[in-house]
């Protein structure tokens, strides 16, 4: 029988329809790290949120699970031991924007292209430097 292990992953809009895991890019690749101490996986959200990342939570989740969902997508994973004296820390440069940030932003955008009724310059600037956002 094979024994599970509960690791912390970092999730963004946990519990939300565009929920999103936390990787790291490498030689062109995503990585996700798998910390066994909820401490430590607490320090690195700590350390993307001083980067003026979006706000993570610390979720516990067996590591099979994030095993398998790195298989189906192709993703690398690590698994950081608790108390690693060589923690590892964000990369300096984050992308500019993830992919549940543009697919909620298209959303949004939708939503707003549907009304009927009149912006104001405000609005349309507010919008159109979003669109601009996306190219």
């Amino acid at each position: 029988m094979i024994a599970l292990m509960r690791v912390f992953v970092l999730l963004f809009n946990a519990g939300s329809e565009n929920e999103g895991i936390h990787t790291i890019r490498e030689g062109g690749r995503n990585k996700i790290l798998m910390f066994e101490s909820e401490d430590d996986a607490t320090r690195f959200a700590l350390q993307l949120e001083a980067q003026d990342f979006p706000s993570p939570s610390v979720e516990e989740i067996d590591d099979e699970e994030i095993k398998e969902f790195c298989q189906g997508a192709g993703y690398e994973y690590e698994l950081i031991p608790a108390n690693d004296q060589s923690l590892v820390l964000p990369p300096e440069l984050n992308v500019e924007e993830t992919d549940w940030q543009t697919e909620n932003q298209e959303k949004q955008v939708n939503t707003e292209a549907s009304t009927e009724q009149e912006m104001s310059d405000a609005e349309l600037d507010n919008i159109r430097r979003k669109l601009e956002g996306l190219l």
